[in-house]
């Protein structure tokens, strides 16, 4: 769900900020002779706007996970669930070496979330659903998972990937706009109209083709994730949460991962050989082997 909301801001801040630069001219910087790309201004200007777009996105994060999933902060425990809630977070984040990151609940089925800039300024937020259908043993893997996602700075990682990714995006289709400006509308001299909206659809597809990228990077840290929930819960308090979540996710009609949107499945998603491609997260099958095959 955080990476969701990531890549979701991302896109829209690209587009804000493609918009914005095209509306005060900055485009025309891109002309060399009013004929030619200017190939290094191009790249200066593709790695200002792609970054710009991950950085924001990632300062974003939390207030719009907070806000989207309408996240319920435990500021002061109001019962013995919400103190255990707090105080397994406490001892997971010490024992990873982070700060001690917000503690939410938010009403939905069964899922769970990790987001926030840096280690020492993350949220960990699990839904209802999860704490009704888990005993605490399977709920504290859980935990461990989401603290070991922020040990491990994935958001901050993925963000200088999506930069990166961002950043030849904007290039590549700056270049195929340029071309069918040239070559297919015929404009000799300068950039027209059809520069821009032919960079901003190339834009959009290379975004999609990108996030491939993205999502395999999001498929790995799911597999470390695991490893580093195995750590600090136990393996065997690990394999238990997966094994809950493929019941849940059988009992609700899916056959290998769990059946919810994608936007709301925590720990798996369904598909054919293409959309595995863009999933965020690994079969859950494959992930209990992998922790079965972990050595010690």
């Amino acid at each position: 769900m955080a990476l969701l909301l990531l890549l979701a801001t991302n896109v829209a801040v690209l587009v804000v900020l493609s918009v914005v630069f095209r509306l005060l001219g900055i485009d025309n910087l891109l002309a060399q002779n009013g004929v030619d790309l200017n190939l290094n201004a191009l790249l200066i200007y593709s790695a200002v706007i792609g970054f710009s777009g991950a950085l924001i996105s990632l300062f974003m994060s939390k207030f719009l996970a907070k806000r989207s999933m309408h996240v319920q902060v435990i500021e002061q425990p109001a019962n013995e669930a919400e103190r255990w809630l707090v105080d397994t977070v406490t001892r997971l984040a010490q024992q990873a070496g982070i700060g001690m990151p917000e503690v939410g609940i938010f009403a939905g089925p069964p899922n769970a979330f990790a987001t926030g800039w840096n280690k020492n300024d993350a949220l960990v937020a699990v839904s209802t659903g999860l704490l009704q259908n888990m005993n605490r043993d399977e709920v504290e893997a859980v935990l461990a998972h989401e603290v070991s996602h922020v040990a491990n700075g994935d958001m901050v990682t993925l963000t200088l990937i999506q930069g990166v990714i961002n950043t030849f995006v904007i290039f590549l289709s700056r270049v195929i706009g340029h071309i069918i400006d040239r070559v297919v509308l015929r404009n000799e001299r300068g950039h027209g109209i059809g520069f821009f909206l032919a960079s901003l659809v190339a834009q959009v597809v290379l975004g999609i083709l990108a996030s491939m990228i993205v999502m395999w990077f999001s498929r790995w840290r799911e597999y470390r994730a695991d490893a580093g929930g195995a750590h600090l819960a136990g393996r065997h308090k690990m394999i238990a949460a997966l094994r809950r979540l493929q019941t849940v996710a059988q009992q609700a009609g899916g056959e290998d991962a769990v059946a919810l949107p994608d936007e709301m499945a925590a720990f798996g998603i369904a598909g054919g050989k293409v959309a595995d491609l863009f999933a965020s997260h690994p079969p859950l099958e494959d992930r209990i082997r992998a922790l079965e095959q972990m050595q010690g």
